[in-house]
């Protein structure tokens, strides 16, 4: 079975408090009581609804193995104009469970093509 692949996306001023710190948290994760995470189909909307005025941001791609007990796909309330399933991690999303790690810069933001390419093939499933 092909796991889903799961991203967090952070201001640079989250990741570097992130890096000094080991935790992956924001301030909308401690108001909620679990860490906000999108699959690479949610990317495009979570980047345009909440990083919209940013410059950059961080991308990062979190190993599934180190999350997947902790992880609950769960419709966000209030509904919204996004009602599909979002991957909500329930724990310490510790900094070593990071798999990858993409610099986004402002243009439309630059999606890098390997989370595109993953985005068709959830897409198509």
């Amino acid at each position: 079975m092909d796991l889903v692949k799961i991203y967090k996306v952070l201001t640079l001023d989250e990741w570097s408090r992130a890096q000094t710190s080991g935790v992956i948290i924001t301030e909308p994760d401690q108001k909620d009581g679990f860490i906000h995470l999108s699959t690479a189909s949610q990317l495009n909307a979570t980047l345009s609804l909440y990083f919209s005025k940013e410059k950059s941001v961080v991308l990062l791609q979190i190993d599934h193995a180190q999350i997947h007990q902790q992880l609950k796909f769960e419709t966000p309330p209030p509904l919204g104009n996004r009602n599909s399933s979002f991957p909500h991690y329930y724990g310490d999303l510790n900094t070593n469970f990071v798999s990858n790690i993409w610099y986004l810069n402002r243009g439309a933001f630059e999606i890098p093509i390997e989370v595109m390419l993953q985005a068709e093939q959830g897409a198509n499933s």
